[in-house]
């Protein structure tokens, strides 16, 4: 009588497990994306701490703004398990960082063309978080970042049908951006850590499944 010695592989190779371990893999990181929203919530506060009377300081501090979104939104794809989501987030840095030069070099010389410049980039970033938020509608705590792009997109057609904006609401407008950012990105943050958990334990029972 002999005795069958092989093992069972404690896990069942295939393309669906080398997804799932890639998906997870990625989305073990959220923590960075809430450590970035803390620092946008930061920034916020800073922002307001310092006095800015011309229209150049204030297109200054939009475009280093817009640069450090755009940074962001890399730092973001390196999190999102999906390849066209990681698309989406580079091309949004594009923007951002068109959006940044052209806050940096044709400020104009009015509040009116500096609001129009920024209502580019409230418009553009409520946009895709719109989306995300659609996308993510099976995810418990998704509708956080629904409001999220509701209120982006709010400043930006304020922004661009202001007329008479002056120094003080242009501040308050770039600090209004970083702070919702910064709610945006701890939602995204805790969305992207249940999804991952999500994705770890279908995997366990996909195993258990296919060893029983």
């Amino acid at each position: 009588m002999s005795t069958d010695t092989r093992q069972v592989p404690s896990r069942p190779l295939g393309p669906f497990h080398e997804a799932v371990d890639e998906f997870v893999s990625t989305t073990k990181h959220w923590w960075l994306l809430l450590v970035t929203g803390v620092a946008w919530v930061v920034v916020a506060v800073l922002i307001l701490r310092f006095d800015y009377t011309t229209v150049a300081a204030i297109a200054v501090l939009f475009g280093v703004f817009c640069f450090a979104a755009a940074t962001n939104e890399v730092m973001v794809s390196a999190v999102t398990p999906s390849r066209g989501w990681r698309i989406l987030h580079w091309l949004l840095a594009v923007l951002f960082i068109v959006v940044g030069v052209v806050a940096f070099f044709r400020p104009s010389d009015t509040f009116v063309g500096l609001a129009a410049v920024m209502s580019f980039y409230f418009v553009f970033r409520g946009t895709f978080d719109i989306a995300t938020s659609f996308a993510a509608s099976r995810v418990p705590g998704w509708w956080v970042l629904l409001l999220v792009g509701i209120a982006e997109i709010a400043i930006g057609f304020w922004a661009a049908g202001s007329w008479n904006a002056s120094v003080v609401v242009l501040v308050s407008w770039v600090a209004a951006g970083a702070l919702i950012h910064g709610v945006g990105q701890i939602a995204s943050a805790f969305l992207v850590r249940k999804v991952g958990h999500g994705a770890a334990a279908l995997d366990g029972q996909h195993s258990a499944a296919a060893q029983a």
